[in-house]
C-alpha cells in the first residue's frame, strides 16, 4: 500500500521541491547553530573576550534560532496542507464509489463501517503526508550536513556516526513490520466496532421492543474492548519502539563522547573548540534519525488504514453499464424484458428467464407470494441491478445504450418505505427536481393529498422533520413521495407495495393520487393487496423467480389457479 500512498503523494511536486529546499535550510542552520554556539562561548569562557565583541555572534545565533523552528512550521504545513488534499480526494472518490453502486452491491455491508471507512480510516492516512514525508526530506538532508561538518573536523567522529547510523533505520523497519500488522488489526477492529454500533443504535427500539438490549449491549461491549485491546497492542509496540531508539541513539552519543574526552582530556589532541562543536552536532545527528523512526513508525500505520480503502475502492460493484443514447422524454416508452436473469450470490432464489412486454401508459402490476421475486424484477426493471442474462429494451433499444441521467430522469421509484432526509418537507418533496417555485411544489403536494397536512403545521413547508422522516406516518411518507412524482413528472413510475400496512383512508387517498399521476405516465406496480390492481390493464403472476402467467383480471381468474388462490386467500383475510 506504500505505492499508492506514493502515487498520491507524486502529484505534489512543488510541495517536495519546497521540502527539499526547507531541509537544505534546516541543515544549514543547524550547522550555523553550533558554530556560532562555540564560537559565543569560546570567545567568553576561553579567550576572555569583551561582551561587545560577541554582541554580532548572539544577534546572529537568535536569527538561526528562530529560522529553524520557522522552517520547519513552514515543511509542516505544507504536509498538512497535502494531507488535507489526499484526504478530500479519497473521501470523494469513495463517496462516488458507494453513490454509484447498484442497490444490491449498496445494501452489502454495515453502513457504520462504511462511515468509519470514509471517516476513521481516511483520516489514518493524514500521518504519512503531514508526518513522514516531511521528516523523510529533514532526515536525507540533515544527517548528511552534519557529517560532512563532523568529518572535516574529526574523521574519527565521522566514521564513529557512519558506524552507528545503522543500527537505527534497522530496528525501525523491524519493528514497523509488526508496527503494521497491529495497525491493520486495530483498523479491523475500528471497523467492526463502527458497524455494529451504528446498527444497533439504529434498530433500538426494536431491541428493546423483543428485550435484546442486554445481549446487544454486551456484544458492543466485546467489540469495544476488542478495539481498546488492539490500539493497546499498536501504543505497546510505538513505546517499545521510542524506548530503544532512545537506547540506540544514547549509547551511540555515549560512544563519540567518550572518544572526544578521551581525545581531549587523556591524549590532549583536540582543540576544546572542536570537541564542543562536535557534542553539540551529534545529538542533533540521531534526533533526526530518531525523528524519522517515528515519522516510519506512523507511516506503517497510514498504509494499514490505505490497504482498508484501496480494499473497499476497488472491492467489485454489481453495476448497471450505461450508454449514451437519450430516451424521448414527450410520451412513455415501451419496456421490453427479453429473457432476464437474476440470482443473488448469497442465496438460492433466482429470476429465470423473465419475458413481457409494457406498454406505453398502461397500469402493469406485479404480484406474487413473499419471496417470489416481484421488487427483484422492480429493481431490474429501473436500472438498479443488471441481469445476469438477458436484456432489456426501451423503445427496442437496450436499456444500457441509454444515458444514466436520460433514464433516471424518466422514471420514478416509491418503495415501501420512501426514504425522507433530515431538513425542511420543502427541502424533500424538491430533491429530484431543479428550478422549481413554490406554486409548483404547493401544487404537487395538493396533487399527492399533503397539502391539508402541511397546512396543520405551525411552520408549513419550512417544517423541519427528522432523520428517515421521524415524526411522520407511514401514509404522510409516502404522500410526500409522490408528491415528489408530481413535481419531477416522470414517464414511468415504478411503486413496490406502496399501500402495505396503511389504513383504509390512506389507502384510497393514496389510490387517488396514483391514479392521477398515472394519466401521463407508465405505471408499474408491485402488489400485495391484489384489490388495489385488479382494474390493471396488464397483471403479471410471478413465482419463485418465473413467470407463471400473465393477462387482465378476468382473464388470469378463469384461467389461472394460482391467481385465483391469491384472490381466495386474501378475500378470506378481509372476512377474518
Amino acid at each position: 500500500m506504500k505505492n499508492e500512498l506514493k502515487e498520491y503523494a507524486s502529484g505534489f511536486k512543488l510541495t517536495h521541491l519546497f521540502m527539499i529546499l526547507g531541509a537544505l535550510l534546516i541543515g544549514a542552520s543547524i550547522i550555523a547553530q553550533a558554530f556560532l554556539t562555540v564560537e559565543i562561548v569560546n570567545k567568553v569562557f576561553v579567550n576572555k573576550t569583551s561582551f561587545e565583541e560577541i554582541v554580532p555572534f548572539l544577534i546572529s545565533l537568535l536569527l538561526v534560532l528562530m529560522l529553524r523552528p520557522f522552517l520547519s512550521y513552514l515543511m509542516g504545513r505544507a504536509g498538512v496542507t497535502m494531507a488535507a488534499s489526499v484526504k478530500q480526494r479519497l473521501r470523494q472518490a469513495l463517496f462516488d464509489k458507494f453513490s454509484r453502486e447498484a442497490l444490491l452491491t449498496s445494501h452489502q455491508g454495515q453502513s457504520g463501517q462504511k462511515v468509519s471507512v470514509i471517516l476513521d480510516a481516511v483520516d489514518e492516512i493524514d500521518a504519512y503526508y503531514s508526518k513522514y514525508i516531511p521528516q523523510v526530506f529533514k532526515t536525507a538532508v540533515i544527517p548528511i550536513f552534519i557529517l560532512m561538518a563532523v568529518s572535516t573536523q574529526h574523521i574519527e567522529t565521522g566514521l564513529i556516526m557512519m558506524v552507528t547510523a545503522p543500527f537505527i533505520p534497522l530496528f525501525y523497519i523491524i519493528i514497523g513490520i509488526r508496527t503494521q500488522k497491529k495497525s491493520e488489526e486495530k483498523i479491523e477492529q475500528m471497523t467492526v466496532f463502527s458497524g455494529r454500533f451504528l446498527d444497533t443504535i439504529q434498530g433500538l427500539t426494536t431491541l428493546n421492543l423483543f428485550q435484546k438490549s442486554k445481549k446487544y449491549r454486551a456484544i458492543i461491549e466485546e467489540s469495544s474492548l476488542n478495539y481498546r485491546d488492539a490500539t493497546i497492542e499498536v501504543l505497546k509496540v510505538a513505546f517499545v519502539s521510542s524506548l530503544m531508539l532512545e537506547l540506540i541513539s544514547m549509547l551511540s552519543i555515549g560512544i563519540i563522547a567518550l572518544e572526544i574526552g578521551l581525545r581531549l582530556i587523556v591524549f590532549n589532541s583536540m582543540s576544546f573548540a572542536t570537541a564542543f562543536f562536535l557534542l553539540i552536532l551529534a545529538p542533533e545527528f540521531y534526533l533526526s534519525l530518531k525523528e524519522l523512526g517515528s515519522a516510519f513508525h506512523t507511516g506503517r500505520g497510514s498504509m494499514s488504514a490505505m490497504r482498508k480503502i484501496s480494499e473497499e475502492l476497488r472491492r467489485e460493484n454489481e453495476e448497471v453499464r450505461w450508454g449514451d443514447c437519450l430516451i424521448r422524454s414527450e410520451e412513455p416508452p415501451k419496456i421490453t424484458l427479453k429473457n432476464v436473469s437474476y440470482q443473488y450470490s448469497d442465496s438460492q432464489f433466482a429470476l429465470s428467464s423473465v419475458n413481457f412486454k409494457i406498454e406505453p401508459y398502461s397500469k402493469t402490476a406485479i404480484i406474487g407470494r413473499s419471496g417470489s421475486g416481484k421488487s427483484t424484477l422492480l429493481n431490474i426493471i429501473a436500472g438498479l441491478l443488471p441481469p445476469q442474462q438477458g436484456e432489456i429494451t426501451i423503445n427496442d433499444d437496450p436499456l444500457t445504450s441509454i444515458k444514466e441521467e436520460s433514464w433516471f430522469s424518466q422514471i420514478s421509484y416509491i418503495s415501501q418505505s420512501p426514504y425522507l432526509f433530515t431538513g425542511t418537507i420543502a427541502e424533500n418533496i424538491c430533491i429530484g427536481s431543479k428550478n422549481v417555485s413554490q406554486a409548483e411544489m404547493e401544487e404537487a403536494a395538493e396533487k399527492a393529498g399533503i397539502s391539508a397536512f402541511v397546512a396543520s403545521l405551525e411552520e408549513g413547508y419550512e417544517t423541519i422533520i427528522g432523520e428517515s422522516g421521524r415524526g411522520l406516518s407511514g401514509g404522510e411518507k409516502q404522500r410526500m413521495a409522490l408528491a415528489r412524482a408530481f413535481l419531477k413528472k416522470p414517464t414511468v413510475i415504478l411503486f413496490d407495495e406502496p399501500t402495505t400496512g396503511l389504513d383504509l383512508y390512506t389507502e384510497k387517498v393514496l389510490q387517488t393520487a396514483l391514479n392521477s399521476l398515472s394519466e401521463n405516465a407508465t405505471m408499474i406496480i408491485v402488489a400485495h393487496r391484489l384489490h388495489t390492481i385488479r382494474k390493471a390493464d396488464h397483471i403479471i403472476v410471478v413465482d419463485q423467480g418465473k413467470v407463471m402467467t400473465e393477462g387482465t383480471d378476468n382473464s388470469l381468474y378463469e384461467s389461472s389457479e394460482l391467481y385465483r388462490q391469491m384472490v381466495s386467500a386474501q378475500a378470506e383475510e378481509v372476512i377474518l
